[in-house]
């Protein structure tokens, strides 16, 4: 194989970017250029979706009028609700996701006056509806009403899983991942998204794409991973015993390590302080414990370690969310990401087309199929 050979493109740089930088210590992370522990602090998801999408963060006025723009896109077309309630009760969440996009895009195309970012805010906001409301239908044979009043996408979102308002602790952790999972520079959904457009496709083309992408396990399915592998165990003792079995049978352990991180995941430390708050709040003595207890093994045995998925899986488990919702929420978040990136790669387009190189057999003469051995 020639030394040009990058297996999985490692190292190299294909575009340039002003939306993230992703640090390799593992010490930064920053959006636009505000610092990913500022933003999961202080701000809030809707202002990390206008900051991405716009270009910076909104003034008071244009933040109050971005998330009541936001409240009236939730609502779902009544073509797209057939399509929904056709949808199989036992399809992967992600599948919804990804045919729901591709039927907006149908109905609601893109136009002059349909613009990409007025494309970026509809999904935003009516993803949580596409999904819920099939969930639902299929889980309790309920047409439900998917247009709350809550204020922000997390509240939205737990308001519709439960059919009731939920307390602020579990809207904000879910509001904090959301933040965290917005953007991630150059990810495979992220670059696939921007290969998509950069052929002149539309945008939900190119989302559809990302969806399709972040489906994957390797990528987006992670979170899911984590959770299976959490609930496996009773008590940090088994899960030792058990991570270790694991280990030395070689299996791929799920939620620890980063492509592009070496020494930690910024965002694993924010999650986490959000996993061990509802634990406590929920009275958990299990969960968290055999979470710490994986992390502490992974670190010592094989110097991994936890990512953003791993504490995300608990997090999410605390707010009573089904773990195979885990993914479709990373698409909730990350829609801002690749819709930034999808107008980014517009707005100086080449098309995005690498070479590989030929390692099969020579050119042959063609035998005909009555002569060949």
């Amino acid at each position: 194989m020639s030394d040009k050979i990058s297996e999985g493109l490692i190292g190299i740089k294909v575009v340039e970017t002003a939306i993230c930088t992703v640090d390799v210590s593992g010490v930064g992370l920053t959006y636009r250029g505000y610092g990913i522990d500022e933003l999961a602090e202080k701000s809030s998801f809707e202002e990390v979706a206008y900051l991405l999408t716009y270009g910076k963060l909104p003034t008071q006025k244009e933040f109050s009028d971005y998330k009541a723009k936001l409240k009236k896109l939730r609502g779902l077309p009544e073509q797209l609700k057939v399509v929904l309630e056709s949808i199989p009760q036992n399809a992967h969440p992600m599948d919804v996701m990804r045919t729901g996009c591709s039927m907006l895009g149908t109905l609601e195309s893109e136009t002059k006056k349909n613009t990409e970012r007025d494309i970026a805010d509809r999904l935003i906001a009516v993803f949580p509806s596409i999904l819920l409301y099939w969930y639902h239908f299929h889980e309790s044979k309920q047409r439900i009403n998917v247009e709350t009043e809550d204020d922000s996408i997390a509240g939205h979102f737990l308001h519709l899983l439960h059919g009731k308002v939920s307390e602020e602790d579990y809207r904000r952790a879910l509001d904090v991942s959301l933040i965290l999972y917005a953007e991630h520079e150059l990810n495979a959904s992220t670059f696939a998204a921007r290969v998509c457009v950069s052929t002149g496709a539309d945008f939900y083309s190119g989302i559809t794409t990302g969806i399709g992408t972040l489906r994957g396990p390797l990528h987006g399915g992670a979170n899911e991973a984590a959770m299976i592998l959490i609930s496996h165990f009773d008590t940090p003792k088994a899960a030792r015993e058990g991570l270790g079995e694991m280990l030395n049978e070689k299996k791929l352990i799920m939620g620890f390590g980063h492509r592009v991180y070496k020494i930690s995941d910024p965002r694993s430390d924010i999650i986490e302080k959000w996993a061990k708050k509802l634990a406590e709040k929920k009275g958990d003595t299990k969960l968290y414990a055999v979470s710490k207890a994986i992390q502490e093994m992974m670190w010592d045995k094989k110097k991994l370690f936890p990512n953003l998925d791993f504490y995300s899986a608990s997090t999410y488990h605390f707010c009573d969310i089904p773990t195979s919702m885990f993914t479709p929420i990373f698409v909730i978040s990350r829609t801002t990401g690749w819709a930034a990136h999808i107008i980014e790669q517009r707005g100086n387009n080449k098309l995005i087309r690498p070479n590989a190189e030929y390692i099969g057999p020579e050119e042959h003469a063609y035998v005909p199929i009555d002569k060949r051995s």
